[in-house]
Order: structure tokens, then sequence, then C-alpha cells
């Protein structure tokens, strides 16, 4: 083939190619939503892996006054039946792409045809003053909400509660039809493990199942906990209970359910910020509907290698919840 026909060849082939990736992406999106139902959110990247699609998106966000990104895994699934959602709530320093990128969730996700769901973990671009001078405690790059709905007037659009519990759903129902919401369960990591289990422990019915990995367990109790529930809740310490799970689980009235933990014996922050075994010993005294699997994992730190190696047995632990 002469020079001349192998770069007119090369230049057809890429043409086509991109014609064809065009028209997939095309079908996929018509298959779970309309241009219409697109106006309340607009898409800002997407890429295929598992035969599905992570899709980040941003919106404005009623709760916390700002722009707010998340990012959904459809699987490929979502082309020919409605999927239930896993939401995933992210630690301190993270966004809603480190999950995506990092946890390798997507495959098992696949496999078992449940969306994953991971929101922002804070505020960002309000320019409060105080939000960027430590790491654990208001944005930047910390992203350090907590999960809780701020009472100070300072911190008032830190309502991450709200956002993860009411706004994000609604949003994902009025948008994404092939997304059975009503149908979900919750896990996270580290400060998103304390916002998974404390927002399953205040909403048993709206989520079939809850797990964690590294979770703050006993915020109240840890210097991470005290610093954030003073600065986002002022000194009542009883409102702080009411984002600490090992409180809330001894008042649990909800169904009967078994809580998977995952926690590595090289993490560091594990007796002084983490405290699992206080939430343990907690459901042991409530003696209520609530079990717990806690799995201490030997060599395992508070990293992603951490969560990536255990991620499919907690997909599992929720597949079998929501019934797929």
């Amino acid at each position: 083939m002469s020079g001349g026909i192998a770069q007119s060849f090369l230049r057809r082939s890429k043409v086509l190619m991109r014609q064809t990736c065009n028209r997939g992406i095309a079908h996929h999106k018509k298959a779970f939503y309309s241009t219409k139902a697109m106006e309340e959110v607009t898409e800002i990247s997407q890429s295929k892996m598992f035969g599905g699609f992570n899709r980040r998106f941003r919106h404005q966000s009623s709760s916390c006054g700002c722009p707010m990104n998340f990012t959904i895994f459809f699987p490929p699934q979502l082309d020919s039946k409605k999927v239930p959602v896993l939401y995933w709530l992210s630690g301190l320093t993270c966004t809603d792409e480190n999950f995506i990128q990092k946890s390798g969730a997507q495959r098992v996700a696949a496999i078992e045809g449940v969306a994953l769901v991971a929101p922002d973990t804070s505020p960002r671009g309000l320019h409060i003053e105080g939000e960027s001078e430590s790491w654990d405690f208001g944005v930047v790059t910390t992203g350090a909400g907590f999960y809780v709905n701020a009472t100070a007037e300072k911190w008032k659009n830190w309502r991450m509660y709200e956002y993860v519990t009411e706004e994000l759903p609604k949003l994902l129902t009025s948008n994404f039809p092939q997304l059975d919401t009503s149908t979900s369960s919750i896990f996270g990591h580290s400060m998103g493990g304390h916002g998974a289990l404390t927002i399953f422990l205040k909403n048993p019915l709206r989520y079939k199942s809850v797990s964690a990995f590294a979770p703050i367990c006993n915020p109240v109790s840890c210097p991470w906990g005290t610093k954030a529930f003073i600065g986002y809740l002022g000194e009542n310490r009883m409102l702080w209970e009411e984002y600490d799970a090992t409180a809330l689980v001894k008042r649990y009235k909800g169904p009967p359910t078994n809580i998977l933990i995952d926690q590595g014996d090289k993490d560091i922050y594990h007796s002084k910020q983490l405290l699992p075994e206080n939430f343990v010993e907690a459901v042991k005294e409530a003696n209520g509907p609530i079990s717990t699997t806690l799995r201490i994992q030997s060599g395992y730190d508070h990293s992603y290698f951490f969560i990536s190696s255990f991620i499919e047995d907690h997909v599992s632990h929720h597949v079998k919840a929501l019934s797929i």
C-alpha cells in the first residue's frame, strides 16, 4: 500500500472509529436519561469501564449553596432494566473522584448490576474565613464536611447530611429514571464510614444495608470528631450524639441487620481516631436488632490499597441485602 493510500485509509478509519464511539455513547445516554431531564445537571466527563460508564456531573446545590459534583458508575444492565443504587461516602481530603478512580468497585458492580453513586465530601468555593486553615476541618483540599448539618452560622452551608439523604436522591430520581433510588444501600471510608453508619442508623427504612472501611465510629471521643463538632455544631454534646454511630446504635429501632466493618491493624488512626471497638461494644450492650462483623485485617493500613483489597466483599454484602 503506497504512502498516500495508507494515509487516506488511516484517516477514514479514524473517522469511522470516532463515529462508532459517538453512536455508542449516544445510545447509552438515551437509554437512561433524556435531554429535557438533564437540565438540572451538567455532565463533566465520562469513561467506559467493565462494560458500564463512569459519568461525572455538576449541579447547583440548594442544601450547600454552591455547585456540587458527584460521580455515578452506570452498570451495563442499565440499558435493559432499572438498577439499585449503592452510595459511597469518602473521607477527609477526598472528592467524589477518589473512590471511582482507585477502588476498582466497578468490576463487581458491573457483574451484579448495581449503580455506584459517589458524592463530594464538602461544599467548595464559598471562601469562608478559616476553611483552609487545617486539613481536617473545612474544605479546599480537605473536604471535611463530616456529613452533618452545621448549626454554627459561619458554617451554615455545611449541610452534607441533608445533601446526601435528601437532595441527591431526589436529583437522581428526577434525572436518571433507570436508577431505582427506592432500593439503595450505603457504605464509606473513614469520615465517610462515619457518615454511612450514622445516616443508616438514623434512616433504617431508607437503606437496605450499611458497611464501612476504617470508619470513625465514636467521633465524640476522638480528636477529629470533637474538632469538627465544636466547629460545626457548637458546644452542645447532646447534638453531637446525633452524629455519633456509637451513641445512635444504642437506640436503633429499625429492621435486623448485620453491619460489616473492615479495619486494618497497621492503620495509624485505629486506636485514637477510629475506635471501632467502642461501636462493637455498644452493639453488644444494646442487645438489639443489629449485629456487627468487625474484621481486623492483618498488615493493612488506611489507604485505598486496603479498600481495593476487600471492596468486592462489601459490594457483595450489599448485593445480598438489595436482593439483586
